[in-house]
């Protein structure tokens, strides 16, 4: 089993970026770019609140840590998570100035809604392998609260959830050695992507055009 070192480590919050838009994740991991839209200040804001790391609450039997840092070094990870539940139960594991044990349960915050695809469940489950792995305990299920419905969505961490990590993990990985920014992929998701001006995926749609027509233009020579 590969162990990384610590100067090896990627950010557990570019999981997100990554299943959402490789691109994305290149232009800001890789290249070091970056740009704010209304979106992504107003999901600063709502992370900010959840990662209060003076708050340590206590609510009956359930200890709320913010801000918890975490780290894989078998993932090569590392980052924070927004609200870390500790419930407490006999599958748990001991903390320290705590009476019994007491088992993780991890919450992300996102700003918006549910969406289709599983880039928010992606980064949730990397930070439950984490919690497992930095505590040798298990963590089955967690959950994404979105701020438009204001409710909570529960995730079980399955194993193709876990593998689909470990893949991006290493394919982030490839990434990251070789220095490389995928090609732009137009969709509809690049209207809400605040990096659109920098990414400039229209330029891509063009090319694919140009080629399209000159293609076409060969064949009938």
């Amino acid at each position: 089993m590969t162990m990384y070192r610590d100067e090896d480590l990627l950010q557990l919050s570019g999981l997100q970026h990554f299943a959402f838009c490789r691109r994305q994740w290149a232009l800001i991991y890789v290249e070091d770019q970056w740009q704010e839209n209304l979106r992504t200040v107003e999901g600063g804001l709502l992370h900010r609140r959840a990662h209060d790391e003076a708050a340590r609450e206590r609510r009956g039997d359930t200890l709320i840590l913010r801000g918890l840092a975490v780290v894989s070094h078998t993932l090569g990870l590392t980052g924070k998570c927004d609200v870390v539940e500790f419930r407490a139960g006999p599958q748990g594991v001991p903390l320290r100035g705590e009476e019994g044990l007491w088992r993780p349960y991890p919450v992300e915050y996102k700003r918006g809604k549910p969406k289709e695809h599983l880039a928010d469940e992606l980064q949730l489950c990397a930070q439950a392998m984490c919690l497992e792995e930095m505590l040798c305990c298990e963590v089955p299920t967690g959950a994404l609260f979105y701020g438009e419905p204001r409710r909570r969505m529960a995730v079980e961490f399955s194993a193709e959830l876990r593998r689909a990590v470990r893949d991006a993990c290493e394919e982030m990985r490839q990434y990251t050695r070789r220095g490389y920014t995928p090609k732009a992929r137009p969709g509809k998701h690049c209207n809400a992507c605040s990096l659109k001006d920098l990414c400039l995926p229209q330029l891509a749609r063009r090319e694919s055009v140009a080629s399209y027509l000159q293609s076409a233009l060969e064949e009938t020579l």
